[in-house]
């Protein structure tokens, strides 16, 4: 054996073996994939996310990256929609794949072709999808010209594609194939289809929805959660992309690179101020009394709750804001999670007896003395603070928990309108790689957590799943629940966003573990140019909660 060929790896920190140089992290990941109970698609290399393809040629740390993982999910999805665009191709000749967004924990997909798809046809799919799948086909990536690429890309009718190009700054572009198909995707793919035997397709009219594992249960398809109200605000966005003709990145660069933005900017909030307004209306209109705005984290709720609060002004009525945190329970009551911690976006660590006491003393007309939360004593006080409202006084309650019944359980349903605010982006980077709504928000926060409160992006970075638990726990269960749903994204922001959030993720080091998510961002803000001035952006606008100058601003 020629030991000067051998170099040491570490696996996750423990195990340190020796291997030949050149050897494939996919090779590596076979010696340890009895350790593992989830599938393992891909790794990070001294802190870099790699493709199993990938040759170790030095000494390394290595990390295994699988399904339990968001970078393993990624992954994962990331190659199974390749698959299902090529298999679709295949069963209706000519027809065109578009990737939409996630919906019912799913990928929610559209074939367009010359008649309308039937359940049928998805079944079709969905079984050359297996067969593909059994073929163990490898996902090859090479290297190609601009040109090359969008000589490609044209002749499959990838317009979005092929425009997104032109803003790219490199010569050349890696393209992957999957038998005779060849697609560019945003991020790394597994190195053959026989790694993704865990899907399977449902119709939902009028596209495809792609199930496949989660992190949170990386063995196992989800169970099917029909979500109507959400996929009736998806189209609206996708109505919205069409209203201002800005359905992918390429269109809207162009429009700032024209100078057109300024009329992109007021038409995108013009759309929301007459959705907030016709909100207002429902409320006014079916005298509700108790109004509880709920969203997940940097969804722009503050905002958006103090703009329907002037059109219910318009409206004739005078609004009242009521906070949940006044109700916190005393810090020694307030329950733990399992780590031992406390765990103040529990329901529990508020006091729902006195909370829907206040409620129904208030809505009954009484003068109510209204508690103020100390959280430097952890300590519910009261300090002379009396409320007492008439009927055109509708109560604004903002929080993790509004659309749960459970914090106004003793508030008859007439008497409450609840509304669920998200940031559901309507804009995609092409026909086939979506923008995931989370990473809207979670650049939002990067950006308003530096500005408003002295965090850096590492420190988000590291909060960032504990966030998402709290809310795939407090808030997506009961978005259903939702009277009306309000979409906070608009077109333009990640232009705008860019110029903040880059130097903020530029600032993780190589060293720290979040750094695989801050070049993933990175990457992904590259493909927007920048709009530069602020001052094209009203005052009003949500995305001035995060970036500052909202004239909501205490």
């Amino acid at each position: 054996m020629n030991t000067d060929k051998k170099i040491k790896i570490v696996i996750d920190g423990e195990k340190e073996i020796e291997v030949y140089k050149g050897i494939t992290l996919k090779e590596i990941s076979k010696k340890f994939k009895d350790n593992t109970r989830y599938i393992i698609v891909g790794a990070k290399m001294n802190n870099q996310l790699r493709e199993l393809d990938y040759e170790v040629h030095e000494d390394a740390n290595i990390e295994l990256v699988d399904l339990s993982t968001a970078d393993g999910i990624r992954i994962y999805q990331r190659s199974l929609s390749f698959v299902f665009i090529r298999a679709a191709m295949e069963i209706l000749s000519g027809c065109k794949v578009t990737v939409e967004h996630s919906l019912s924990k799913g990928l929610y997909c559209e074939i367009h072709y010359k008649r309308e798809i039937t359940e049928e046809d998805v079944k079709r799919i969905e079984a050359r999808m297996r067969e593909i799948i059994e073929e163990d086909v490898p996902f090859t990536k090479s290297s190609v010209s601009i040109e090359e690429a969008k000589r490609i890309f044209k002749e499959l009718g990838l317009e979005a594609k092929t425009e997104l190009l032109d803003f790219r700054k490199s010569p050349e572009i890696n393209i992957y194939s999957c038998g005779w198909l060849k697609d560019y995707f945003y991020g790394y793919m597994v190195p053959s289809t026989g790694y993704l035997k865990l899907f399977q397709l449902k119709y939902y009219a009028p596209g495809v929805i792609i199930q496949y594992p989660e992190k949170y249960n990386p063995n196992e398809i989800p169970p099917f959660e029909e979500q109507k109200k959400l996929a009736n605000i998806f189209r609206e966005a996708e109505k919205w992309g069409e209203i201002m003709e800005v359905g992918y990145v390429a269109n809207l660069n162009k429009r700032i690179i024209d100078k057109e933005y300024p009329e992109l900017i007021r038409i995108a909030e013009a759309l929301h101020e007459k959705k907030i307004a016709q909100i207002a209306d429902k409320i006014t209109e079916k005298n509700k009394r108790i109004i509880l705005i709920a969203g997940p984290s940097s969804s722009g709720k503050t905002t958006f709750a103090q703009r329907l609060a002037i059109q219910l002004k318009v409206n004739g009525l005078k609004p009242v804001a009521l906070s949940v945190d006044d109700y916190f329970v005393d810090r020694e009551l307030t329950p733990r999670d399992e780590n031992g911690e406390y765990d103040f976006e529990a329901l529990e660590a508020v006091d729902l007896d006195l909370f829907n006491e206040h409620l129904t003393r208030l809505l009954n007309g009484d003068r109510v003395e209204i508690p103020t939360f100390n959280f430097h004593k952890g300590l519910r006080e009261y300090r002379g603070k009396f409320m007492q409202i008439k009927e055109d006084q509708p109560i604004i309650i903002e929080g993790i928990h509004g659309l749960n019944d459970k914090l106004t359980k003793d508030i008859t349903q007439d008497k409450k309108f609840k509304i669920y605010v998200s940031a559901l982006t309507q804009l995609n980077i092409d026909d086939h790689n979506r923008i995931p709504t989370t990473d809207t928000r979670l650049i939002r926060r990067i950006v308003r957590d530096s500005k408003y409160r002295g965090h850096s992006a590492l420190t988000t970075l590291k909060l960032w799943n504990s966030v998402r638990r709290g809310e795939k726990r407090n808030i997506f269960p009961f978005q259903e629940e939702a009277d009306i749903m309000f979409n906070s994204a608009l077109v333009y922001e990640l232009a705008v966003l860019k110029k903040y959030a880059e130097p903020l993720l530029n600032e993780i080091s190589e060293e720290e573990p979040e750094y695989t998510e801050a070049k993933r961002l990175l990457k992904f803000l590259h493909y927007f140019v920048s709009i530069e001035e602020d001052n094209v952006i009203p005052q009003t606008s949500i995305i001035k909660e995060f970036i500052g100058g909202s004239c909501f601003e205490e």
